[in-house]
């Protein structure tokens, strides 16, 4: 149970905190009746239902037969279907972008956290500077969205691979050759409508796209490694974001090798390398092609498998003794030849982790292909369903239009 009111608190700040618990019961636990939001909130039924009531008039949720609510959770009950409360899935939606080096990515979810649009295409991330990046990734996720949908619109979040502070300033994107950039505020220049922008490194996203949708995933530690062209991972501990001391933990596409002939596990092990050897080999292979080979048990595409799979296995060890994880989660294009060689990874881990170290649970996402815009959607949804947002409070409670700022 979540108690939302403050004793201390203004009654408008108590008003807008019973909101914001309201929004995030129903988008956690689908449509509820007015008594068990009551009692996920902490709050009496009367309350519940003012609560409600406010929600209704800005247009954030509606009321329905308990037999025509949409994704009911409840379980059936005998005699006449009750009244559930559920969110009204386009009353407003959020932008997710993933500008990668190789593609560009783009999310819409709406106020369920479910994804309603997506698209990917190829872009040349190391041949472009930010302001193209940036301006084609605004047109692509915005292309499909009219006018009059815009002020719908309720947040923007754009992701890359970088090295970047809490406030979305880069400091060193390496990959695509950007320094020194407020991608925030490069962002805001090229959308077509005021509204709430946030900038996060691709793993961060992964790892918050991840936990927000799947709540069980947001128990204890667990680190999310994207591997791409670069390799870049974020720490989640028990649902939260750990960022470090400096914005940089979890980067783990920098730890050395014991291979002299790479300085970083992101030379040894991510698309390029991959790609790159495997080309002596056949000279028009793609990573399809090669996971294919893999599978077919290729004799050469076999023994850089074996490569990847201890390379993998030393950065599963280094990890585990630095942070203890309950469980890593790979994603990313490179990371679909994990399942295809687990048992090797595993018995390389076996080799290299100390007896008294356990072994985290190694999960390949099958669902990341928009692991990263999804995640930088769901930031901007959380910030909305947050006292960040000025919408749910008593003046502005009534005109969602009114919060795009």
């Amino acid at each position: 149970m979540t108690r939302v009111t403050f004793p201390s608190s203004s009654p408008r700040r108590i008003r807008q905190s019973n909101a914001v618990a309201t929004l995030n019961a129903l988008h956690r636990f689908g449509p509820l009746s007015r008594a068990e939001l009551a009692r996920h909130m902490g709050v009496n039924r009367s309350s519940a239902g003012n609560i409600v009531l406010e929600l209704v008039e800005a247009g954030l949720v509606r009321e329905v037969p308990e037999n025509e609510a949409a994704n009911s959770a409840a379980q059936p009950r005998a005699g006449r279907p009750g009244i559930l409360v559920e969110l009204v899935p386009d009353a407003v939606f959020f932008v997710g972008i993933e500008i990668g080096v190789e593609h560009i990515t783009c999310v819409e979810i709406d106020l369920a956290g479910k994804i309603v649009r997506s698209s990917t295409r190829c872009f040349e991330g190391r041949n472009s500077g930010p302001e193209e990046a940036v301006r084609t990734a605004i047109d692509q996720a915005f292309s499909e969205i009219g006018k009059d949908d815009l002020t719908r619109c309720q947040g923007l979040g754009i992701t890359v691979p970088g090295q970047m502070d809490r406030n979305g300033f880069i400091h060193v994107a390496p990959i695509l050759g950007w320094r020194n950039l407020d991608l925030p505020a490069l962002t805001r220049t090229f959308l077509p409508a005021e509204v709430p922008v946030s900038a996060e490194n691709d793993a961060n996203a992964f790892g918050i796209g991840t936990t927000y949708s799947q709540h069980e995933a947001a128990n204890g530690v667990t680190f999310f490694m994207v591997i791409e062209t670069g390799v870049g991972g974020g720490i989640v501990i028990d649902g939260k974001l750990f960022r470090g001391g400096n914005g940089l933990a979890g980067e783990v596409g920098h730890l050395k090798t014991r291979n002299s002939e790479y300085r970083n596990l992101e030379q040894a092990f991510g698309r390029d390398r991959i790609l790159s050897s495997y080309r002596q080999f056949d000279p028009d292979a793609d990573l399809d092609a090669f996971l294919s080979d893999v599978r077919d048990r290729v004799p050469e595409a076999v023994q850089f498998a074996e490569e990847w799979s201890s390379l993998l296995a030393f950065a599963v060890v280094q990890i585990s003794r630095l942070i203890d994880p309950n469980r890593i989660v790979l994603g990313g294009s490179v990371a679909e030849l994990y399942p295809l060689v687990a048992a090797r990874v595993d018995a390389h881990i076996r080799d290299l982790q100390a007896a008294t170290f356990p072994i985290p649970e190694i999960i390949f996402d099958e669902n990341a292909a928009y692991g990263s815009a999804f995640g930088a959607a769901c930031m901007m949804h959380q910030r909305f369903v947050s006292l960040d947002n000025q919408l749910l409070n008593r003046d502005a409670v009534s005109d969602p239009g009114n919060s795009a700022a």
